[in-house]
Parts: structure tokens; C-alpha cells; sequence
């Protein structure tokens, strides 16, 4: 039983892909945060957890 995989209406794209800018913009400034206050690990980590969900928000608009 297997389905015909349906691609996600073009709305529901760009509010995912507006959820991930808002996450994004979160983790940058978590990275900002802890740039400023000598954390360069956490620093690293924020900025690429930031990367990661810009790189996610953007393959949503794909609809494959």
C-alpha cells in the first residue's frame, strides 16, 4: 500500500521556510550572545545550528 507522495502547496512552503528564518535569526543571535561574552564553542555551535535551518528552510521551498 504504498501512496503517491504529494508536494506541499506553495503557502505551506513559505510559512515553513518564514518558521525557519525566525529560527535561524535565534540561533545567530545565540551565537552573537555568546561571541560577545567569550563562549566561542557555544559561538560555533549557534551559527551553525543557524546555517543548518537557513539550509533546511530553503530545501522546503524546493517541493520535491
Amino acid at each position: 500500500m504504498s501512496r503517491a507522495r504529494r508536494s506541499r502547496p506553495l503557502v505551506e512552503r513559505v510559512l515553513l521556510l518564514l518558521v525557519a528564518l525566525a529560527m535561524a535569526a535565534a540561533f545567530f543571535a545565540m551565537g552573537a550572545a555568546a561571541w560577545l561574552a567569550g563562549e566561542l564553542p557555544l559561538a560555533v555551535f549557534g551559527c551553525l545550528g543557524g546555517l543548518m535551518t537557513l539550509w533546511a528552510g530553503a530545501l522546503t521551498l524546493r517541493g520535491d
